[in-house]
């Protein structure tokens, strides 16, 4: 994207003008998980097509707005419905939303999606903390010219997933699941062998979101936390042949757990 800083800045000013207070924390919601912005309180709705830049959501299951709004009376940023590398947008396109957040004023992003299972200590509507990440795409957003404007060249990534905030989730619910995120770029569901492949590798889920997020959020300084709701077992581990419906019915019927985790995270 030419002169992305720029964009990233008009993007920025557009949602500050047409909102009062700016929250510190995101919220980035995966297929099948929109229902979660029914918790919030005096919410102001912005439709990504409102919004100069913004990327356009295609995915059954993403609504495409950003909401403002309140949860247990603090202020919270929620993306309902993000876009993916699949779909054919750049890794800058998928991370822009991102970069717009830290412009923002943003600190913390919480991410979620609905994802497979590869441990099979896991079974479809389990709630997983991600502990780390594994890059299977082989592509980020940060390849290409960098501006030091919004982060460093080489930034540090050992701790993808704030350390303080696993432990903060894992006093208010210390039987949770966790785990290892792998990248997939997707559309396709993985084939037995690419299962297999990640499973040697220390994949504990597979997805198709989350990391070009969590790579441009650590890259601009903010601090992540990410679960993943298991919607169905992996190619291989499951018997029946993936269905796109199935896993947003799962991520639905699961998605009240997890936002009974998130409330207890913004006490």
């Amino acid at each position: 994207m030419e002169h992305y800083f720029d964009k990233i800045q008009t993007c920025a000013t557009v949602i500050k003008n047409r909102c009062e207070t700016i929250p510190e924390v995101a919220v980035v919601l995966g297929s099948g998980l929109g229902d979660i912005v029914d918790q919030l309180a005096h919410p102001i709705i912005l439709p990504y097509d409102s919004l100069p830049f913004f990327p356009q959501s295609t995915v059954v299951g993403h609504k495409g707005q950003l909401i403002l709004g309140e949860l247990k009376g603090k202020p919270v940023l929620i993306m309902a419905g993000r876009t993916h590398y699949y779909e054919g947008y750049s890794m800058k396109e998928v991370v822009f939303p991102i970069y717009v957040f830290q412009a923002l004023g943003i600190k913390t992003l919480i991410l979620t999606n609905a994802c497979g299972g590869i441990n099979e200590e896991y079974q479809p509507g389990d709630i997983v903390l991600i502990e780390d990440f594994i890059n299977l795409a082989f592509n980020n957003p940060l390849i290409g010219v960098n501006d030091d404007r919004l982060g460093p060249r080489f930034p540090d990534m050992s701790e993808p997933f704030s350390f303080k905030q696993i432990d903060k989730v894992k006093r208010i619910q210390p039987d949770l699941k966790h785990g290892t995120y792998g990248f997939f770029s997707g559309p396709y569901y993985e084939t037995r062998a690419e299962i297999q492949a990640f499973k040697r590798m220390g994949c504990d889920l597979i997805g198709m979101s989350t990391v070009p997020e969590t790579i441009a959020a650590n890259h601009c300084g903010m601090e992540v936390l990410a679960f993943s709701i298991v919607t169905n077992m992996a190619t291989g581990i499951q018997k029946v042949k993936h269905d796109h419906q199935r896993v947003l019915d799962t991520a639905v019927l699961a998605s009240a757990k997890l936002k009974a985790l998130l409330l207890a995270w913004f006490d």
